[in-house]
């Protein structure tokens, strides 16, 4: 029996490579009786002569929208403008990512349309977030190219490019890697957002690693994440969390809060921190319905 990755799933097949080459699978009717279904990134076992797959070996982890597996990092796209950046989105996924032990690496494009004010914010941002322990890259990709740090850091990885529809993923990935030839969409001007313009997930070679362009999203809800691990995706408040004096501490109303202290004598954003708490709720409230 054989063992490869999926690559691509598209009505019921899944394109399966091995050391040897692509084969194009369908899935045991098993997999439905036990409620399993492979998908991009999975490591699976299949076989060669009758074009099955037989097993899907346990994930590391796996992302349902866009649904991929075992995934190493994340590159979140977020434009300068058209759409405007937005910390708060971009806060949003990093929880994602975070609560799915991926690594986020944020790369902000179209600066080429940003005024000079508008720059030094982007800038501000930039620090902010490497603080944090974020890499951050600004690139004009049609005029540039993406930074070479940027393509060395896919070696070895399967990488998952994210963030909202009109930002620039299909772009980058038609940059990365020419054979994709994604389509790329404009940004509604009436709605300011962009086309989503990636129909399926597949995985690309690229720079010895693999690559997904993804469906482009306007928002994401925290399902599967509670609200007392919420801190545990916000890494400058994870690593206070031993300070506090309360074990279980939410950082909102409580004495001896180290989070709420560092906040105060900014070590700690106030942006990320009133996202945090905007989270808390959202999460709490949730739990009502």
């Amino acid at each position: 029996m054989a063992e490869g990755r999926i690559m691509t799933s598209i009505g019921g097949f899944y394109d399966v490579e091995d050391e040897t080459g692509r084969y194009q699978c369908r899935a045991r009717g098993r997999f439905r009786k036990d409620n399993v279904k492979p998908i991009v990134g999975d490591w699976v076992s299949f076989s060669k002569d009758g074009a099955y797959i037989t097993e899907v070996h346990e994930r590391d982890n796996m992302l349902l929208r866009p649904p991929v597996a075992n995934v190493d990092q994340a590159y979140i796209i977020c434009a300068a403008k058209d759409p405007d950046f937005s910390s708060y989105f971009l806060d949003r996924v990093l929880v994602h990512a975070e609560a799915e032990d991926i690594e986020p690496v944020i790369v902000i494009t179209k600066l080429d349309q940003v005024s000079d004010d508008d720059l030094e914010l982007l800038n501000v941002y930039k620090r902010l977030y490497e603080d944090v322990g974020y890499d951050v890259y600004f690139t004009r990709l049609l005029e540039e190219g993406p930074p070479p740090a940027l393509t060395a850091e896919l070696d070895q990885r399967i990488t998952v490019l994210s963030g909202p529809s009109g930002a620039g993923k299909s772009t980058l990935l038609n940059v990365l890697a020419p054979e994709a030839q994604v389509e790329t969409g404009e940004v509604s001007a009436q709605l300011g957002r962009g086309r989503h313009t990636t129909r399926h997930v597949e995985l690309w070679n690229v720079n010895g690693g693999r690559i997904a362009d993804t469906p482009g999203f306007s928002s994401l809800e925290f399902h599967g994440i509670e609200a007392k691990d919420l801190t545990l995706y916000f890494p400058e408040m994870r690593e206070r969390l031993p300070d506090c004096k309360f074990r279980g501490c939410a950082h909102k109303n409580e004495p001896g809060c180290a989070v709420k202290a560092a906040v105060s004598e900014g070590e700690v954003a106030e942006e990320r921190y009133q996202h945090y708490l905007s989270f808390y709720d959202e999460i709490q409230s949730r739990r009502l319905y």
